[in-house]
């Protein structure tokens, strides 16, 4: 299905371990033409790409291995094209997590953890996104440092080089990154396609941007 629009198309690779409706809802209030696909050559063929992801880490990894989809993934990573993943699907694009053995993409430095015994889980519901360190003037928090976004996870992310953070939430005594970016490639912990005028506005940021 794709939406009308004048914005870029934007393939929302579906594999069966996310959201891919309200990701498509959520790019097209921000002005993209967005369509879900299962096709790696339908997927090759867009302009940008998003990775959605609900769920267990590992079985999402293998959802998206078996897809036949990781190849086009890797192509975009290679030919610097965009590439957007959201919750689970930014968690994939780092080294690797607790939860599950199987390796991620490594195409972020990091690995994922899981949030302390004492933090009760999932992190579910709105909470505040602050611009990291030297991000203040980052083009893609503008209008979105200082708000709320919606969140529902149980990991999060720990790099092993902090200059791709952009914006940081905390929980559970815990200073996460919940945005990222690495070239071409964004990663938000939270739902952007969930979070009202705010992710839109963040959504839009980063096509304007492209």
């Amino acid at each position: 299905m794709i939406l009308d629009g004048t914005g870029p198309r934007v393939a929302i690779l579906d594999y069966d371990a996310g959201n891919v409706h309200s990701a498509m809802r959520g790019f097209a209030a921000a002005g993209a033409r967005p369509f879900i696909t299962r096709s790696p050559r339908e997927a090759a063929t867009a302009d940008v790409l998003v990775i959605p992801g609900v769920g267990h880490f590992a079985t999402c990894l293998a959802a998206l291995r078996a897809s036949g989809l990781v190849d086009v993934v890797a192509s975009f990573i290679t030919d610097q094209r965009p590439v957007f993943g959201i919750c689970v699907g930014m968690q994939l694009l780092y080294e690797r997590s607790a939860e599950g053995e199987e390796p991620g993409l490594g195409l972020l430095p990091g690995a994922v953890a899981r949030f302390p015994d004492d933090a009760v889980v999932p992190h579910m519901g709105w909470d505040v996104v602050h611009a990291a360190d030297a991000a203040d003037d980052d083009p893609l928090l503008a209008g979105v440092a200082g708000e709320r976004l919606y969140f529902v996870h149980s990991y999060y992310a720990v790099p092993t080089d902090p200059r791709h953070v952009v914006g940081r939430t905390r929980y559970g005594g815990v200073d996460f990154p919940c945005l990222v970016r690495e070239g071409s490639v964004v990663g938000a912990q939270f739902h952007p396609e969930k979070s009202g005028p705010v992710g839109a506005r963040l959504l839009t940021n980063w096509l304007a941007s492209l």
